[in-house]
């Protein structure tokens, strides 16, 4: 029944990160399907790849390594496609590992090494040993070990929502420039979620680090990564992460929502923030003015509105004037330094969803 052991110190990657330590690794020979603990080693051949630990902690896979991860989907047009074959990982045949957290599949595309070779020190060819059991003989999957008590009630925090052009133009830099403005005006208690994408638990770290009560991702709700595009249950997993983090008492939440808004699952998620709160304020990182004149109008054509631009677009201030000139929004670089006066400005426009909660 079971394939081998591992030993209970055995490496693991970083979607992995709820689930608690084992005494005892067994891998049953059995097909890997999305969220299953699985072990996987790295040829004694290969060079050596670079996984998140749980931790955060960049760590390195040595040739002839065994380590955790688990099957997965990722999308990510710029770096790596590649998905769960049908039927699951087989054991005993080779996959790739697709993200830093640990997401395996079958690599369908993606770029020269050279042209990003720090974005994909993960990217290897690894082959599969089999499922991690439980006590009981079943498949561990991430999913078991998720956060719980969903479907609280909605305590009406104000939602800030961070929304990009592309990958690589500041989401999380926007995102924790905005955490600190509502920290400096004496909001103490903000939630963080990185709503869709692959996981990637240095990312919701920056926003521990710079003050959130509690930062969330997709792991902590039983998924490596929201891809494929059009997954069937999307709607459920973002209402599950929305109603969760709109349960908590904090005094706001500010959601990330990874790529672009018109592409993957964002036009899902924004689905469900449009249901649950009218008042929402966008803050978009572009990478220039025209790519901001773009999201603005494919915006408006959901019913939203950008309160702040920030990212590349704003880097010197003849760019920032143009791309507020062009777009008629305010622009503010938000890469820089925060005082009490520009978390004043960057607030500035939520400042009617503050009262509005105090008041209710």
């Amino acid at each position: 029944m079971y394939a081998e052991s591992l030993p209970a110190n055995v490496k693991r990657a970083s979607a992995l990160r709820r689930v608690p330590p084992l005494d005892t690794i067994r891998l049953r020979s059995a097909r890997g399907s999305e969220g299953d603990v699985c072990g996987f080693e790295l040829p004694g051949d290969a060079s050596p790849i670079t996984v998140e630990s749980p931790t955060g902690r960049m760590m390195t896979i040595a040739p002839g390594d065994a380590f955790l991860a688990t099957p997965g989907y990722r999308a990510a047009r710029r770096l790596v496609v590649g998905r769960i074959p049908d039927g699951g990982l087989v054991p005993g045949n080779s996959y790739w590992v697709l993200s830093a957290s640990g997401v395996v599949g079958e690599l369908i595309s993606h770029p020269p090494i050279s042209d990003a070779p720090l974005e994909l020190q993960h990217l290897g060819c690894v082959r599969y040993l089999g499922a991690l059991c439980g006590e009981g003989g079943e498949t561990l999957n991430i999913r078991q070990f998720g956060v719980t008590g969903l479907g609280g009630k909605d305590r009406n925090a104000p939602v800030y929502l961070i929304l990009g052009t592309s990958s690589e133009v500041g989401k999380t830099t926007a995102g924790v420039a905005v955490l600190r403005a509502l920290r400096l005006q004496g909001h103490t208690t903000v939630i963080a979620l990185k709503a869709t994408g692959t996981s990637c638990f240095s990312e919701i770290a920056r926003y521990l680090d710079y003050g959130a009560a509690e930062a969330f991702d997709c792991i902590d709700f039983g998924f490596p990564t929201t891809y494929p595009v059009g997954r069937g249950e999307i709607l459920d997993i973002f209402s599950a992460a929305l109603d969760f983090c709109l349960s908590l008492p904090g005094d706001a939440l500010v959601v990330e929502c990874a790529g672009d808004p018109v592409s993957a699952n964002a036009p899902e998620l924004l689905s469900c923030l449009k249901a649950r709160r009218s008042d929402i304020k966008v803050t978009l990182a572009a990478a220039d003015a025209l790519g901001a004149m773009g999201a603005k109008r494919a915006l408006a054509e959901i019913g939203l509105k950008i309160s702040l631009i920030t990212g590349p677009c704003t880097d010197t201030p003849i760019l920032r004037e143009w791309t507020e000139a062009l777009c008629s929004i305010p622009a503010m670089n938000l890469a820089r330094a925060l005082d009490q006066d520009s978390a004043s400005n960057v607030l500035s426009v939520a400042a009617p969803l503050v009262v509005n909660r105090e008041s209710a």
